[in-house]
């Protein structure tokens, strides 16, 4: 009971003294045990596995703060040590936690944040930073009394303030009783983690530092997400959540996006952008992309009703433009009920369920939304000599990578079209790219770089190009010529009359079969194009990202290189079960310079060394969006 030499209270045992704040204590079941003060075993309240953090007191112990600001001691239980005493393994608690509780309307997230950057803390965009006052408890939590199914595969968060991370394996190990939780957690931790081994053996693998064993009743389902929540019907769940003070108004009038510091001026912080809830942080990222400053894709909400239109059209075109699209450009903020209405058609309207609770993917969103605005593809791909076929993306795919370990999206979308003999039947004014990855935790690269300019001229049909050797009008194009490093890597093989017959000459390549190019009328039979060969090139102004299963969006708001912003709609959270979340958007010009970066400069840099915005989205890229400066005029 002891604290840097003040007697708070009487505790006989010291094993049994947890120092922390008053609001992370919650009333125990009626059946549960009450602590004792004895010398007896250490109660199923009291008892710690080791990976857990306890307040200790003594000259030796690594320091932690209390909320008066009073020194603190802590010794940490680390999996690592076999025959070690528990008590000589000493850290400090992370100084950086994402989602602190906030304790009422006084305590801002504005406050919290600057208060800590004025000390010099550490910080993450992807939520808030908080005081190292707390404790990573082994209190069972209310949610895992109700014995709510976790499994593996199951997200999960641990401790309070809370740590976030998905259960990859359950069972018994031989040092402890109890039945433990393998989790890997959403942000590598400095210390306590590991790869997936615990006490020397492995039970799964994941990065390293984000492996924590834990045991399985000190797990609660992740409060960001309510599809194991206890109400069996969400959206009635929802009706009942106090919403009151997080309403957005509806727009009626048309909102073009701002540009720069416009922009900023109404978007930028904390409550601003689109607010998630119930597992919406996939169609929250993706509209913010798609809508908050860019206007390619306003023909969605521009187009009248047509005769054979039915009333949802117009409902959801309404919905779409007055209640979201408006009010997120003009107020910077939507309530997550003007979501929850779009959501609700969405799962009514077609054959696909579940949009109202249940996770989904970006790319069923968009199908489903252009489907029921009746909206023209934004693509048309022709494979080989079949006849196009409309679609709203395109999926990035290929068999061999070879030896490309940082590819740019301009590479991946050339060996994509190239691997199934793929072109654009037209150009498009936006163009949606998915890319390599196959579920939420597979992926083909660690890293992808984001083209900022994608140059498409090699990749349409009916398009003048250049001849890859001479620079003259090409008529022909070779596939089999595409990874031969001897003429121009990485590029589509195509050439003149004259260049072709050369190429070809060459023993390695006399068995090739270049494929005549789709020219337009006009330029059939000319050797030589009038002028400069037109290149059509569309601009990145969107990156959706993924990690363990919560989606966010880095989007460009300005003509400047360095206008980024960060947009989490879940970034925060006030409340309880009954709560809600809080969306914030935040400046991140820091990802420009990598951006701009070459792959091979890249490469060479250490990962840890690039700050945490850029690092998330190099590494969890799962969706680019790009639009044509010129065709979006018009088309």
């Amino acid at each position: 009971g002891w604290v840097d030499g003040r007697q708070l209270c009487t505790i006989t045992d010291p094993d049994y003294g947890i120092l922390l704040p008053l609001r992370d204590v919650h009333p125990a079941p009626s059946s549960a045990t009450v602590p004792s003060s004895s010398k007896e075993g250490p109660t199923e309240i009291t008892s710690l596995p080791r990976g857990e953090l306890i307040w200790k007191h003594g000259p030796t112990r690594g320091v932690g703060t209390s909320q008066d600001g009073a020194d603190q001691q802590m010794a940490w239980h680390s999996p690592h040590t076999d025959g070690v005493s528990d008590r000589e393994n000493k850290i400090t608690a992370p100084e950086s936690l994402r989602h602190p509780t906030l304790d009422d309307k006084e305590t801002s997230p504005f406050k919290l944040k600057e208060d800590q950057m004025r000390r010099g803390g550490s910080h993450s965009l992807t939520g808030l930073v908080s005081e190292p006052y707390g404790v990573w408890s082994s209190l069972p939590s209310e949610k895992g009394r109700r014995g709510l199914p976790l499994e593996v595969e199951s997200m999960v968060e641990v401790n309070s303030p809370p740590l976030y991370g998905v259960i990859r394996w359950i069972g018994e190990v031989p040092t402890q009783t109890e039945t433990l939780a393998g989790l890997e957690m959403e942000v590598a931790l400095q210390t306590g983690c590991t790869d997936g081994t615990y006490c020397g053996r492995r039970y799964f693998r994941c990065p390293p530092n984000k492996a924590l064993f834990v045991k399985l009743k000190t797990c609660r389902p992740d409060s960001r997400f309510h599809s194991l929540s206890p109400s069996g019907n969400p959206v009635e769940r929802f009706n009942s959540l106090d919403f009151k003070n997080c309403n957005s108004p509806r727009v009626r009038e048309n909102t073009p996006p701002e540009k720069g510091r416009a922009a900023m001026d109404v978007i930028q912080g904390w409550r601003k952008g689109i607010q998630g809830h119930c597992n919406s942080c996939y169609l929250d990222a993706t509209l913010f992309c798609m809508f908050a400053f860019n206007s390619v894709l306003d023909t969605l909400l521009l187009r009248p009703r047509a005769t054979d239109d039915s009333e949802l059209y117009s409902e959801t075109r309404d919905l779409l433009r007055t209640e979201i699209v408006n009010p997120l450009r003009r107020d910077g903020y939507v309530s997550a009920t003007k979501v929850m209405a779009l959501r609700k058609i969405l799962e009514g309207a077609g054959s696909s369920t579940g949009f109202t609770s249940e996770e989904k993917d970006p790319e069923e969103f968009l199908n489903q939304l252009f489907q029921l605005l009746k909206t023209e593809p934004l693509l048309k791909i022709r494979a080989g000599r079949q006849e196009p076929q409309d679609c709203t993306s395109h999926q990035i795919f290929f068999q061999d990578k070879g030896s490309i370990r940082i590819p740019t999206v301009q590479k991946l979308l050339e060996l994509s079209f190239q691997h199934s003999d793929l072109k654009l039947t037209e150009a498009p004014s936006c163009l949606i790219l998915q890319m390599p990855r196959f579920g939420k935790n597979f992926k083909m690269f660690d890293l992808v770089l984001p083209t900022l300019e994608l140059n498409i001229t090699d990749l349409l049909e009916d398009t003048p190009r250049e001849c890859r050797i001479c620079g003259q009008l090409a008529y022909v194009e070779c596939r089999e010529c595409y990874k031969d490093p001897d003429l121009a890597p990485g590029k589509v093989k195509q050439f003149c009359v004259a260049c072709s017959e050369q190429v070809h000459r060459h023993l390695t390549r006399k068995n090739h079969s270049p494929c005549p190019v789709l020219l337009p009328e006009e330029l059939r039979g000319k050797v030589e194009f009038p002028g400069i060969i037109p290149q059509q090139t569309m601009q990145l102004f969107a990156v959706l990202c993924i990690q363990t299963s919560h989606y966010v969006a880095f989007v460009k708001h300005g003509t400047g290189d360095d206008h980024w912003l960060f947009f989490d709609s879940m970034a925060d959270r006030e409340g309880g079960q009954n709560g809600f979340n809080i969306p914030r958007v935040a400046q991140c010009p820091e990802v420009a310079d990598y951006l701009a970066m070459k792959p091979e400069d890249l490469e060479a840099m250490d990962p840890k060394a690039i700050p945490s915005s850029a690092r998330r989205l190099l590494l969890d890229a799962s969706m680019c969006f790009y639009y044509s400066q010129s065709l979006c005029l018009y088309k």
